[in-house]
């Protein structure tokens, strides 16, 4: 028993539980709060985003601000697979992480030996180049116009079939992939592997002269996330139910990389569910009253920028380490007396 605790231990934790918990519940508090179903459907999918490119910015230190390309390959290499060749949910998914995966692999090839201002202006050179094609190639992409009537393939299961076709449904269903990239993420980067790529963005000369293969190291991390980018983006297609060629441009790269600082992506592996969070919220909440939602966003991406970079994940656990909370507990506790 105590052997069997040990193994969930390093694979589940009790942040982990109680995330997933208050993601579960979502679809029953999210519209009495006077939002609306499917913004659960765009959290759970930006948020296997976000985790996945945290393992390249936050953990590898590696800046990509083309990002975008591999979560559109994959809404795209979803939707020609289901429009093209045949329905099928699994299928198409897994398709559309090995193109992405492909796609970020020939990528890093060419990046991996970078670091710095380098690394990040080749990403959003080979960013521009996919955008590129997919707003040229009319043929295959459907140009700006998008690749449209993507359909919402039944999820099948041994002999029983589990439609899709409403939100609810579907968001559980991009919950379940999220509960089991974050498991296999928390894992990775708790593994030797993880604590590579944290000296690697720690101090890379360094990683180098003590035996590390830096170039395999970023290389490797730099496809794994490319591929679950593109997870992220054959969801994102089902969801919408087309592919278009805007969530490949430097702006949507850019939106990823605000949600991840915003959210403390450097100090904590729960930055990015932050980020996204409060980024959606800040449009659906922000957004009813002004038109001008994104201007507040960004003026709070500058502050934490120049104020807190840690974000504010990091800002809680300051809050935590010098005891505020308790104070501001036992305030509290004096005020009932």
């Amino acid at each position: 028993m105590d052997a069997l605790q040990a193994i969930v231990g390093r694979w589940v934790s009790r942040e982990m539980l109680l995330f997933l918990l208050v993601l579960v519940t979502l679809p029953i508090w999210i519209e009495p709060f006077g939002l609306y179903q499917y913004l659960g459907v765009e959290i759970v999918i930006w948020m296997i985003y976000g985790f996945g490119f945290n393992l390249l910015l936050g953990y590898s230190g590696l800046p990509s601000f083309g990002h975008g390309a591999f979560f559109g390959i994959g809404a795209y290499a979803f939707g020609l697979f289901q429009v093209q060749i045949f329905e099928n949910l699994l299928l198409g998914i897994m398709g559309a992480v090995a193109a992405s995966f492909v796609a970020g692999a020939i990528v890093a090839c060419f990046l991996s030996h970078r670091r710095g201002i380098y690394f990040a202006l080749m990403t959003i050179a080979f960013g521009q180049v996919f955008w590129f094609i997919a707003i040229k190639w009319h043929a295959l992409t459907g140009g700006e116009d998008g690749l449209l009537n993507i359909p919402r393939p039944a999820l099948e299961v041994a002999v029983t079939s589990v439609g899709l076709g409403s939100n609810v449904a579907l968001f559980y269903f991009a919950l379940s992939v999220l509960a089991v990239v974050i498991v296999v993420l928390w894992r990775l980067v708790h593994s030797p592997f993880g604590k590579v790529l944290q000296a690697i963005r720690q101090n890379e000369t360094r990683a180098r002269f003590v035996g590390y293969n830096v170039w395999l190291f970023k290389w490797a991390a730099f496809s794994l996330s490319a591929a679950i980018a593109g997870l992220a983006g054959s969801l994102f297609s089902m969801a919408q139910q087309s592919a278009y060629p805007d969530v490949m441009s430097l702006h949507a790269s850019g939106i990823i990389v605000m949600m991840t600082l915003i959210g403390g992506g450097f100090v904590s592996f729960w930055g990015p569910a932050i980020g996204v969070a409060v980024y959606f919220l800040a449009r659906d909440v922000l957004g009813t009253m002004t038109e001008t939602w994104l201007l507040w966003f960004g003026l709070l991406f500058v502050l934490v920028v120049l104020f807190k970079p840690e974000g504010i994940a990091g800002a809680w656990q300051q809050y935590v380490g010098t005891g505020s909370h308790r104070r501001v507990a036992s305030l509290f506790r004096l005020g009932r007396k």
